[in-house]
């Protein structure tokens, strides 16, 4: 019997609740966006739901404007692998800001991928804020 094909929806993006990874609880949406005021600890980015993909791996990249280390070099995109947990899963994927947020301005790129295919994908701009 040929497998079913996993079902995904973006249930939601923009800027959340403060996520805290520890708790079983996703963020919450407060604001449907793509445009995203960089405030320190603004929490942004998406949730997807997933069907029928128990056990799979969920490849995720945070692909930033160019976020400095403490050397002052570039950091690579934040990347990495998780196991779909459930056969009906919410997923979020999301990034906050911190000081100094000037190397966190510009157009910020979410992806996961799904048995090697683009699943769900979202850009943010990050502006700085008016004052």
């Amino acid at each position: 019997m040929a497998k079913r094909k996993p079902e995904i929806r973006m249930k939601s993006y923009g800027i959340y609740t403060q996520w805290d990874s520890d708790a079983k609880e996703l963020p919450r949406i407060q604001e449907f966006t793509t445009k995203v005021e960089a405030v320190v600890d603004v929490e942004f980015g998406f949730v997807v739901n997933i069907k029928g993909a128990k056990n799979e791996e969920l490849d995720f990249c945070i692909d930033h404007p160019g976020i400095l280390d403490a050397e002052g070099n570039t950091r690579l995109p934040f990347d990495g692998t998780v196991f779909v947990k459930t056969n009906d899963w919410d997923f979020y994927l999301g990034d906050t800001i911190w000081p100094p947020i000037e190397d966190k301005l510009g157009t910020w790129n979410m992806t996961l991928e799904l048995q090697g295919k683009v699943i769900a994908e979202k850009s943010f701009e990050l502006f700085k804020p008016a004052n």
